[in-house]
């Protein structure tokens, strides 16, 4: 900042600004009292003031000719003035109010577009001086801004309804068509859900009372569904223009299901302090036919409070403020039957879902009960009492987990085969909004009004997630491939996406401590500083984590493998079959290596030198005995452990070898092969060790195995041997039965749950 101009905001307070084009360093301000200034910028002067028209400019822009400038004023006035003469070339007056923008042509036509706050537009021709066109109901508020792009028959204009507009004049009368546009809600939301299964779209209702979807992968393939209207039919007939009068209200819940979208309906939706629910077609992107309401109703203050949709599409399930549960067919709009003789619940119905084989309907009442319904036969099950009224009810259809947000801020999770509370989380120091499943139903996330989302993770029934918002979050939804998480927070227009970090870094799921301080998270804004700062600190912990060192044996009294691949010890047994199968059938011939230069003999005629033969004598066969006679480290190392009774070094030894090498060991413990006995009692003691320990069990077991087979005649003649092999056969067949007896049960609990849930 080099220079600051300071006005008295009651001479002149500023209202629009401008830099007239070709005006080196000067800018012109408009003041809401009406008079206008030039000031050159860089010498800090005051060139000039014009009087003005006694009315506040709300509006100033260049014209295509220089020294000229449309000046908009609170009158609804459009002054074309010269600002090198001060001279006034041209007037135009709109009765929509003050001017809010203005933006002239230049791709040859003399058109002045002009900005009302009721969403019009005003185009005015400056050669023959007259209104061509009027652009009604280009917005649904004030038009913001609007400008033509250079040198092109198009017009762009957004407002304050969140869209931005892009008009294209391509007409013989000169008006303007709409060619393509963005938009989002112009209120904030409701509601938001994910729909389908492939994680691409997501519907939003809002308070401007419209249901919208947005794409994840690409603006382009948005589409709104429009406002919902009470008498679709009767406005088509009569084509009206203001339909503000028979729209519905807002939509407070949905529920969608793309099963049969394309035969009818998918989605149901109930309306701010309306009983009938409305239908909505997302393939044909309009409002439905039917409004599901029941027939008699005494009562006039009575709404729809919930409502859900089954995973096949035929039915909707429907609760009202009086307590009663309705079911409706979706095709044919026809009511179904309720749950209960009169009423399902005493108190208002709070939620309600069914679960994925039509079989179970849930509901909650405000009197804090939970209650278990045969779908089919409309029959009470089960009733469960809550220590809280309940306030939010969610279902994971493919896991049968529900979720029920009360309203002391604790959060209870459900089975519903067995009917009982699984897991309870608290926490939240404010009222549950919204709650979401992850795809394969393993955490639970919650938002609350303290401004927190927080991620529970239910198997371990802990807290592995928590962060604060600047702004309380009303809306929570999973996508269903668990990439992104969409969130709605109060007084914002948008729905933010949160990526799933885990899915593409190493993330430690740990619970998070007692004391542990979640950090503001601040919504994505147009400051750069804040997301440098914060794609820095989400690094950092995860690179800690990653270092994790595990032990060789997490308990004494665990069965241990050894990290050595299959091939080590596995085919042991096995070794003289592969042999005899890899055995050549005939000895590999050495090929002649040719020199690189082949030798040739001097004369006049070049010939080739023969190869000298090798006259060497054959190398003796004799063998040399000394070489055998040397014991190897293994019986050394063994020998040594008989004294010290340490086998670890003996042990790495073995585990180093292949498989052939281990035989080799194995065979040359017995006398005849240059071992003794005593070597094949401290193997022996090598083996109880490593069943004492319960570390490489697999290797025992294997080594032993082969040590049977190589030494099994020698065995019984040697006593010593015999009481080490008597000692092991028990404490071999201990850990077995140990283990045998835990991998029936196992299988046992295996097969009860694949047969008890069918």
């Amino acid at each position: 900042e080099y220079l600051q101009l300071t006005f008295d905001k009651s001479v002149f307070k500023i209202s629009a600004i401008l830099h007239p084009s070709t005006y080196l360093n000067k800018i012109l301000l408009g003041s809401e009292q009406g008079s206008l200034q030039l000031w050159n910028v860089k010498s800090n002067k005051l060139l000039y003031t014009f009087p003005g028209w006694k009315v506040g400019v709300t509006a100033l822009q260049q014209a295509p000719a220089v020294d000229v400038v449309a000046i908009g004023l609170m009158s609804g006035q459009v002054i074309i003035h010269n600002i090198k003469f001060n001279e006034t070339l041209m007037k135009f007056r709109q009765d929509w109010g003050p001017i809010t923008s203005i933006s002239f042509r230049t791709d040859g036509h003399p058109v002045m577009a002009a900005g009302s706050p009721c969403g019009h537009i005003g185009l005015w021709d400056l050669e023959d001086k007259k209104l061509i066109n009027q652009m009604r109901n280009a917005h649904s508020t004030a038009i913001a801004g609007l400008t033509f792009l250079h040198r092109e028959p198009l017009l762009v204009t957004n407002g304050a309804d969140n869209a931005l507009r892009i008009w294209i004049f391509d007409g013989p009368t000169g008006e303007g068509r709409l060619l393509r546009f963005r938009m989002g809600h112009s209120a904030p939301l409701t509601s938001i859900r994910y729909y389908g299964q492939n994680g691409q779209q997501i519907l939003s209702a809002s308070q401007d009372g419209t249901l919208q979807s947005f794409s994840t992968v690409h603006e382009k393939f948005n589409k709104s569904l429009g406002h919902g209207l009470i008498n679709k039919k009767r406005v088509k007939r009569k084509g009206l223009q203001n339909t503000m009068s028979v729209r519905l209200p807002p939509i407070t819940k949905f529920a969608a299901e793309e099963a049969r979208e394309s035969d009818w309906d998918g989605i149901i939706a109930c309306h701010q302090g309306k009983l009938s629910c409305s239908t909505w077609n997302y393939q044909k992107s309009t409002i439905g036919a039917y409004f599901l309401k029941p027939k008699e109703m005494k009562k006039d203050d009575i709404t729809a409070t919930a409502v859900d949709i089954t995973s096949c599409g035929n039915f909707a399930v429907i609760g009202l403020s009086s307590g009663t549960v309705d079911v409706y067919n979706m095709q044919s709009g026809i009511h179904r039957g309720s749950f209960g003789k009169d009423q399902a619940h005493k108190g208002s119905v709070r939620d309600v879902a069914v679960d994925g084989l039509n079989q179970l309907t849930v509901t909650t009442g405000s009197e804090g009960l939970l209650k278990f319904w045969n779908f089919k036969n409309k029959i009470l099950i089960h009733s469960v009492s809550l220590s809280s009224s309940p306030n939010i009810m969610l279902l994971h259809r493919d896991s049968g987990i529900l979720g029920l947000a009360l309203d002391d801020f604790s959060i209870c999770v459900l089975d519903i085969e067995t009917r009982k509370i699984v897991r309870e989380f608290s926490g939240h120091q404010g009222q549950i909004n919204d709650m979401a499943f992850s795809p394969d139903g393993r955490w639970l996330i919650s938002a609350a009004m303290d401004c927190s989302i927080r991620t529970w993770d239910l198997p371990s029934g802990c807290l592995i997630d928590c962060f604060l918002l600047d702004s309380a979050p009303l809306n929570v939804s999973m996508s269903p491939t668990g990439d992104f998480l969409a969130t709605s927070h109060v007084d914002h227009l948008g729905i933010y996406l949160w990526s799933n970090i885990s899915l593409y870094s190493v993330v430690s799921l740990r619970p998070l401590p007692a004391d542990y301080v979640p950090s503001v998270v601040m919504l994505p804004g147009t400051c750069q500083t804040q997301d440098v700062e914060e794609s820095e600190e989400t690094v950092e912990p995860s690179e800690e984590m990653i270092e994790y060192d595990s032990p060789e044996q997490l308990n004494e009294q665990l069965v241990t493998l050894s990290l050595l691949p299959e091939s080590r010890w596995k085919n042991l047994l096995n070794l003289d079959v592969i042999k005899k199968k890899n055995k050549p059938k005939e000895p590999p011939k050495v090929p002649k290596s040719a020199p690189f230069f082949i030798p040739t003999i001097p004369g006049l005629v070049p010939r080739y030198a023969a190869p000298e033969q090798n006259n060497d004598p054959q190398q003796s066969k004799v063998v040399n005995l000394g070489v055998l006679a040397q014991k190897s480290d293994f019986c050394l190392k063994l020998e040594e452990g008989l004294v010290n009774n340490k086998y670890d070094t003996a042990l790495n030894l073995l585990k180093e070898s292949g498989p052939s090498g281990i035989e080799t060991e194995l065979r040359s413990l017995s006398p005849d092969c240059g071992g003794s006995v005593e070597v094949m009692q401290s193997f022996l003691k090598m083996i109880g060790m490593m069943l004492d320990r319960k570390r490489d069990f697999e290797l025992a077991q294997a080594y032993l195995a082969l040590f049977l087979k190589l030494h099994l005649k020698i065995l019984p003649s040697e006593p010593v041997l015999l009481e080490e092999i008597t000692n092991l056969s028990s404490q071999v067949e201990e850990n077995w039965t140990h283990l045998q007896s835990l991998f029936n049960q196992s299988m046992c609990i295996l097969n009860y749950l694949k047969s008890a849930l069918l």
